[in-house]
């Protein structure tokens, strides 16, 4: 679109804000070439004119005086923090020049990509690697959040599930599992869907350590020990079963394996799921008595229960209660995708034959990297391995597109060592960050009105489709899938004849729409048909509900869920208690920001200026510690500093440190990386997860002291 910088006239654009992956769709005001007003769009079937305070605040972020403006070129030492500005054409040639030399040289597994979560270049960074001939690009979440639950649903429902907040009928009730969607709103299932449904009634029942926003909205809150979701999930499967309260028409119809799961969970008693959760029988009880008689239910499940070593087996036991109460695809419970739009097209069948076997991870990790992948990546710390380590090859260049993993990776001592190493690193983000600091060249990356994209919602499920369209230009900033096609250009790689609006009408043509019809109409959203399983039977082997199963069976993997402890817990690390006596979790997110970013907005900062660690009463009284104090938590890998808050919202033995802090206000090339980043505490060691390569995140061993003065 052409954008009249001297236009002095407001107006007004339809678009979907990307602040986040949540999809709101808005009404964008620009003067003068700026956005100057964004607000909620009374149309959009998905938040109804509601927005967030980030979503709001996008003309702060999108007009901020620190936003990179033009390509840089490190001048110096690596982390020196001397640039030179620079053309595009020429930052264009120089990597793609280097790129080529090092796939001749050492072929293009040598050559990784990493990337942020759910943003609007995503899938085309997946087509960028196929493209270029490396298996080997990460994402931070994946094996960590979204995937596990995707490749679960896929092989259980032959499809994935999101609630149905936008019918007719509204759910009875909503388990909240590992999940807080009032503050993180993600993958278009949206805050304020959630809202509205528990201000009609919804019954919430809440399994968090947290009482978090959500779960104060909650009737029954359950404060599972970290880690210990799958005893929980099993014992409640338990009950239903020997309740008889399970949806007998469905389950024996549309189910296969259910006597063997019976059978299965007749030792996993309340009784004996409460010594393990710290949940107590009777409440693990009401909770499945609860779900399974108030139907339609809704079943919404977050990170919380992917980061861990039991990931898959955390995921199956929790996805069977769908199953055994009949809450799949009816109005009001969880309905399976429609998909309406054609998958992205990534090009996975570009990528050079033996490829496959030299991903690292792939291996070991199937369900991450193999052939039954649902987004087949690398294992991220063998990733970061092969940078510091050369072992099995090495990685010598890095290009990041909207990722922060200082911040957002697993011991970040070890990530900073092995963006050390590299002989290329390219970073692509809104902001200098201490991972661009470190970079060889950073590239000045659109802010989501400055985007073009389709995008289906809620993401995997693609129930309804809208359009993102570009509405300002700030200096010479470009979108992600820009850059990538001007280096595929470069490099001559298969799909560089392609522009990204090809990519979009190839999506959107079993609709009868392009790109340009969209994005007058904003989004396209056709009625959901509910059961259509009756019809075909579920997309599986059995064409029912795999309660039990045979695809796991035959990658080496228990057919039916299971229960193991953390590997560093309570139970088995007794040698750790005596110096880190608390259970820890590092995931909570905040509203005013999204994962690392933002800090450096002052509105946003304003309401949020402090990092903070979460505590009972109990904990701050023993140590000494009141409300707001500068506290140390500390874990077996290091420490970090935080604000107290002191509360009754959170189980006695647990603390809860925010993630992706770091200060941008600091000096570079470090901004305070280290003085209060969650991930300072975790481990990315094994043992991990068998087939996603997950490790455990949450559930780790802390101490917490008041800072000394």
């Amino acid at each position: 679109m052409e954008i009249t910088l001297t236009d002095n006239i407001e107006k007004t654009y339809k678009s979907i804000c990307r602040i986040c992956h949540g999809g709101c769709g808005v009404i964008v005001s620009v003067q003068n070439g700026k956005v100057v007003k964004v607000k909620g769009d009374p149309a959009s079937p998905m938040n109804k004119g509601w927005m967030c305070i980030k979503g709001v605040m996008t003309p702060e972020i999108a007009n901020h005086p620190d936003r990179l403006r033009t390509p840089l070129l490190r001048k110096g030492k690596r982390g020196g923090m001397q640039w030179e500005s620079i053309s595009w054409e020429r930052a264009l040639e120089e990597i793609a020049r280097k790129l080529d030399a090092l796939k001749k040289e050492h072929g293009a597994e040598s050559i990784a990509l990493g990337q942020g979560t759910g943003r609007h270049h995503y899938m085309h960074v997946v087509r960028f690697a196929n493209a270029l001939g490396t298996p080997n690009w990460y994402e931070p979440g994946l094996a960590q959040c979204f995937i596990p639950r995707i490749t679960v649903s896929n092989i259980m429902y032959g499809g994935f599930v999101v609630g149905d907040y936008y019918g007719d009928v509204p759910p009875k009730c909503i388990l909240f599992w590992g999940h807080n969607p009032l503050v993180s709103g993600p993958d278009g299932e949206l805050a304020i869907s959630v809202k509205r449904a528990l201000d009609k009634g919804a019954i919430g029942i809440a399994v968090d350590p947290r009482r978090s926003e959500t779960a104060k909205r909650c009737k029954q809150w359950l404060p599972v020990r970290p880690g210990t979701d799958a005893a929980l999930a099993l014992a409640m499967i338990h009950v239903i079963i020997k309740e008889n309260i399970y949806d007998k028409e469905f389950v024996e119809k549309w189910t296969h394996g259910f006597s063997e799961l019976r059978e299965h969970v007749k030792a996993f008693t309340p009784e004996w799921a409460e010594t393990i959760t710290w949940v107590a029988a009777c409440d693990i009880v009401n909770a499945a008595r609860t779900y399974a008689l108030n139907k339609p239910a809704i079943l919404e499940w977050g990170l919380g229960i992917e980061q861990n070593t039991n990931s898959l087996q955390t995921v199956r036991s929790i996805a069977i209660l769908r199953a055994l109460t009949g809450n799949i695809d009816n109005p009001g419970g969880d309905i399976i995708g429609k998909n309406i739009i054609r998958s992205y097209p990534t090009l996975k069948e570009k990528l050079p034959e033996g490829m496959l076997k030299k991903r690292l991870g792939a291996d070991t990790f199937k369900l991450l990297g193999g052939w039954r992948a649902f987004m087949p990546s690398a294992h991220i710390p063998a990733l970061f391995k092969a940078m510091r380590t050369c072992d099995p090859y090495q990685i010598r260049a890095l290009l990041i597109f909207g990722n922060n993993p200082l911040t957002t990776v697993a011991n970040p001592g070890e990530v900073y060592e092995s963006l050390q190493r590299l002989e290329l690193l390219v970073v692509t983000d809104l902001f200098m960050t201490p991972t661009a600091a470190l970079a060889d060249y950073v590239l000045p990356a659109a802010f989501w009105p400055e985007v073009e994209q389709v995008i289906g919602y809620p993401l995997v499920v693609e129930n309804m489709v809208m359009a993102q369209q570009k509405i300002t230009q700030h200096a010479e900033c470009r979108q992600d899938e820009w850059i990538i096609n001007e280096l595929s250009k470069r490099l001559h790689l298969p799909g560089s004849e392609e522009s990204l609006e090809d990519v979009m009408n190839y999506q959107l043509e079993p609709l009868g729409i392009d790109y340009q019809k969209l994005k007058t109409s904003g989004f396209f959203y056709p009625p959901h048909q509910y059961k259509r399983y009756e019809e075909k039977g579920f997309r599986t082997p059995s064409k029912k509900v795999e309660l039990y199963s045979k695809s796991l069976q035959r990658l080496g993997y228990d057919p039916l869920p299971t229960y193991k402890e953390p590997p560093e817990s309570p139970v088995q690390s007794p040698e750790l208690v005596e110096q880190f006596p608390y259970v820890l979790i590092t995931g909570c997110r905040k509203k005013e920001f999204f994962q690392s970013e933002h800090r450096q907005i002052p509105s946003l900062r304003k309401r949020r200026p402090h990092p903070q660690a979460e505590m009972h009463r109990e904990v701050a009284a023993e140590k000494g510690i009141n409300h707001g104090d500068w506290v140390i938590v500390s874990s077996p890998r290091g420490s970090i500093r935080m604000k107290a808050q002191v509360t009754e919202d959170i189980h006695p033995r647990v603390i809860s440190v925010e993630h992706g802090w770091w200060f941008p206000e600091k000096a570079g090339p470090e901004f305070g990386v280290w003085e209060s980043n969650a991930n300072v505490l975790t481990n990315n060691k094994p043992p991990y997860d068998p087939a996603f390569g997950s490790y455990q995140l949450r559930g780790l061993l802390c101490a917490i002291e008041k800072e000394k003065t």
